[in-house]
């Protein structure tokens, strides 16, 4: 059977600490935050204008961007989702259940990067 893994990516300026860490990052601290959204199926879209899609990127954008525009870009991220310890793992779940409630088709997983070097993708089985 035939698949397809798109992805769709974002980028977000925000603070966050962790509380509960040994090190610097228990002091407030920024990064220049990257995400990417992973859509799975098997079926293209057959007709119309998106036909040959499995899903508009375009159409992706608009489930990430609220959450973008009211709780991750250039906010405090200990504070607007809730999460006593912002690690990046806990914001890739944060972020992917938060699509997952939206609706979003096909939601396979989210990756986000931290930094150039770090990151981390989060799925369900």
């Amino acid at each position: 059977m035939e698949q397809w893994l798109i992805y769709k990516e974002f980028r977000f300026e925000a603070a966050h600490r962790l509380p509960n860490h040994n090190g610097k990052c228990s002091r407030l601290h920024g990064h220049s935050w990257q995400g990417r959204i992973y859509i799975q199926g098997n079926k293209l879209i057959e007709t119309g204008p998106k036909q040959g899609m499995l899903f508009d990127y375009g159409d992706i954008k608009e489930y990430i961007q609220p959450l973008l525009d009211r709780y991750l870009d250039h906010y405090y991220l200990n504070e607007t989702t809730g999460l006593e310890n912002p690690t990046s793992e806990q914001i890739a779940r944060w972020i992917f259940e938060k699509l997952e409630i939206a609706g979003l088709p096909g939601l396979h997983s989210v990756e986000i990067r931290e930094t150039c070097t770090s990151g981390c993708r989060y799925m369900k089985k």
